[in-house]
């Protein structure tokens, strides 16, 4: 059984249990993408499947099922592999947990002008201010979204951020990935 709270719905709690998921990998991960099933239609149509994630008892258990989907190449830009992606019609929603470093908004005015890419990246992690973060956004078919965020500096499950915008840039790419 997981350590996650009882969140007020099923997307916070799929979002929340990848979260502690990531978290217990550690951090300096790659980027994670899982498919989210309806958890109840998974146990009817895939029971080989609801066993193997120890599912397969109708515990009356309803919500979103994580599974976690093949590994995020690490040399293409996010925004291009996520383009590529398409879901089967039983997939309900995604999500994603990714590491970042970010700024407070009180160093946007100290960034360098004309900084892009690598250098930028590079300015950032050298900022003193930086504060590295775990984000896991998801994305349901309908545009509901959710996502959590972890400061490495303040990794405990009580310190963990949720709410639908978050990381709205994010959101909106994931809910890309369900249009035709």
């Amino acid at each position: 059984m997981s350590n996650t709270p009882m969140a007020a719905n099923p997307l916070t709690r799929a979002v929340l249990e990848i979260d502690e998921y990531a978290s217990g990998l550690g951090w300096d991960q790659p980027a994670r993408l899982f498919a989210l099933v309806d958890t109840a239609r998974l146990r009817t149509s895939e029971p080989a499947l609801a066993a193997q994630l120890g599912l397969a008892d109708d515990t009356g258990e309803t919500g979103l099922t994580p599974i976690e989907q093949e590994e995020v190449p690490a040399d293409r830009p996010l925004d291009e592999f996520l383009a590529t992606i398409a879901w089967p019609g039983a997939v309900t929603g995604c999500a994603l947990t990714v590491e970042r470093q970010m700024l407070p908004p009180s160093a946007e005015n100290q960034v360098p002008q004309g900084l892009t890419g690598a250098k930028l990246a590079k300015w950032v992690a050298s900022h003193p201010e930086r504060q590295e973060v775990r984000m896991t956004v998801a994305v349901l078919r309908d545009g509901t979204r959710d996502s959590a965020i972890r400061l490495r500096e303040k990794d405990s499950p009580t310190e963990v951020l949720t709410g639908p915008d978050l990381v709205p840039g994010l959101a909106e790419a994931l809910t890309a990935t369900f249009e035709d």
